[in-house]
């Protein structure tokens, strides 16, 4: 806000119907007004009521800034508008890549999906709909039968929704939800189904990500290189996880849900007892968290990784891994393939799984890292003289 001399107060007032000296007319005048010029003379009004009417400042410059303050638009905010609308027009150019490996275990029991148009995938053709992409990783658990199931029914399902695509948000709660609930009826008819499974999802719409998240998963954005984490670790070290375990019948034992999981949310399950029973359902919860944003040019790409990534990652680590193999080749699903091999280097003992998307066609720029201005440094002739004395002994 920058106030403006008396003269183009003054003059400024007189160009917009408001007079200067005389109150008599002062409603007609403000009735000319549009609605915000309206709240703004009548908010100078009230906050010079009592200058008014106890000691009016003698100076009319002063009087004219009490009044009457004005805006100027400085260079810094026109810029700092230009890059916002930048920002804002940004539309991602999606390209995505995925890798898996079994890793030191004798089974695989993670999967993925990648659906570059999902509502065509299922036949739903509607030329008003946005695309929307779906992306997902599973990290089964006691077998592969959940992971497989809810990879193949969970995207139609959100595809049949009736609230599909207007309310994704409900709709993806709904469907994981739903999707659990039909894997326990798959189970009572075959047995050797019965298992469980994590799963997270990105669904990508225009500039809006979406990600929904049940159990240890996760999905990390890099912006300018900086890691975002899009999701939470469901895990029973988490107070907030364990709290709602708690207020639902459960209970934590040596780091486990009931002294059976390693994590709080997953689908299936249902051949465990006491962790899906009761009127709120248990302990053991299918309804995901979700966490939606909205992307701009900043926004270089997002991975999504089984637990077995991050037990030798970190996400700011994997993010810059995943920056430099971009830089050199800039080919996603071979970067998927170099952080699996890294991760095996590093020692990881489960199954690994990564699905990636780059919101770009180009590699992500180099960074350069501002160093500081060096400091100058004084020392006093008193802190000298007992420097000099700890020298000589």
């Amino acid at each position: 806000m920058c106030v403006q001399d008396a003269e183009q107060v003054s003059e400024g007032m007189e160009n917009i119907g408001i007079p200067r000296n005389d109150d008599s007319g002062s409603e007609e005048s403000v009735k000319d007004l549009p609605l915000h010029s309206q709240v703004d003379f009548n908010t100078a009004q009230n906050e010079n009521w009592d200058t008014k009417n106890s000691s009016a400042p003698s100076d009319p410059v002063v009087a004219g800034r009490n009044s009457f303050p004005l805006e100027s638009i400085s260079e810094d905010s026109t810029i700092a508008d230009r890059r916002q609308i930048l920002l804002n027009n940004f539309l991602p150019a999606l390209r995505s890549g995925e890798w898996s490996d079994i890793g030191g275990r004798s089974d695989m029991e993670d999967t993925h999906i990648c659906i570059p148009d999902l509502a065509r995938n299922f036949g739903c053709t509607g030329s008003d709909e946005e695309v929307i992409s779906f992306y997902g990783v599973f990290d089964g658990h006691g077998g592969k039968g959940a992971a497989q199931f809810v990879r193949d029914h969970l995207p139609r399902i959100i595809v049949e929704d009736v609230d599909f695509p207007l309310e994704l948000e409900k709709v993806v709660t709904r469907s994981f939800m739903e999707t659990d609930a039909a894997f326990a009826k798959s189970c009572s008819v075959e047995s050797t189904l019965s298992s469980g499974t994590t799963a997270l999802t990105a669904m990508i719409f225009g500039r809006s990500l979406l990600v929904a998240n049940v159990g240890d998963c996760r999905a990390v954005l890099s912006r300018c290189g900086v890691a975002i984490e899009m999701s939470k670790d469901h895990r029973p070290c988490c107070v907030h996880e364990r709290s709602r375990i708690e207020s639902l019948g459960g209970y934590v034992d040596d780091g486990y849900l009931n002294g059976q999981l390693g994590v709080t949310r997953a689908l299936g399950n249902w051949h465990i007892k006491g962790l899906k029973e009761g009127e709120k359902g248990g302990p053991l919860s299918a309804e995901p968290e979700l966490k939606l944003m909205t992307l701009t040019k900043e926004d270089e790409f997002l991975i999504i990784g089984s637990d077995g990534i991050w037990d030798v990652f970190r996400s700011q680590n994997a993010v810059d891994f995943a920056r430099r193999r971009l830089q050199e080749h800039n080919n996603v699903k071979l970067c998927c393939k170099d952080i699996v091999n890294e991760a095996k280097k590093r020692g990881a003992t489960d199954n690994l799984t990564v699905v990636m998307v780059c919101f770009h066609s180009e590699p992500p720029p180099a960074i350069v890292v501002q160093r500081p201005s060096r400091v100058r440094r004084s020392i006093s002739a008193e802190g000298l003289q007992n420097l000099k004395f700890l020298l000589q002994g």
